[in-house]
């Protein structure tokens, strides 16, 4: 029996709704993959450090519900470092949501050639002071407790920083940060105040 032609004409417009849905397919398929492939690199850039990790307890009206504080330091080598604090029930939620909490709380540090700072800062979080004092290069990172990973995931590698106040891990990595967060290049400096850089030099 041959086929009438609408028959053909239905088989026709069938491979062609299949082979477009193929294409579309493959298309989409492809874009997951490059969307994966950029999230992986934006992952692998980043370095995460886990400072503290206290159990801490909340009492409520049935008594005590223990859970999870995590410190997490969270930076790229490249300028970029963060501080987050996550709680949860578990270890590993907890850190999960430092690292999320840190990653939302970045600051740019400015970077001298020789990976130091352009200038001294002082930083205050509570009763915490923290002072941060470029270095030679050859130095390496002289500082001690939470300050050091800081400076260290920030990308800084002649420093020289001292605690001064409390020994607590989180407020001194917050003093840290402010200290870093107030840093300014000579350029920018010279531009707010509308001089050249030899008078700001002079």
């Amino acid at each position: 029996m041959t086929e009438t032609p609408s028959k053909l004409e239905n088989k026709e417009k069938i491979d062609n709704f299949s082979s477009n849905n193929s294409n579309e397919q493959k298309k989409n398929n492809r874009r997951k993959n490059r969307r994966n492939e950029s999230k992986n690199e934006r992952d692998t850039e980043w370095q995460e450090r886990v400072v503290q990790i206290r159990r801490v307890s909340k009492t409520v009206k049935g008594g005590k519900k223990m859970s999870f504080r995590a410190i997490v330091v969270v930076g790229n080598e490249k300028g970029q470092v963060g501080v987050g604090v996550g709680k949860a029930g578990d270890v590993i939620g907890a850190v999960k949501k430092g690292v999320s909490d840190g990653k939302k709380h970045l600051v740019r540090v400015p970077l001298t050639p020789n990976n130091s700072i352009p200038t001294l800062s002082l930083g205050r979080d509570g009763a915490a002071n923290v002072l941060i004092r470029p270095a030679a290069p050859g130095t390496g990172v002289i500082a001690g407790g939470s300050i050091r990973t800081v400076l260290e995931l920030a990308g800084i590698k002649n420093v020289l920083a001292k605690r001064l106040g409390s020994k607590t891990p989180l407020n001194n990595a917050r003093a840290a940060m402010i200290a870093l967060s107030q840093l300014r290049t000579h350029k920018s400096a010279s531009r707010e105040r509308g001089i050249s850089l030899e008078q700001l030099y002079s």
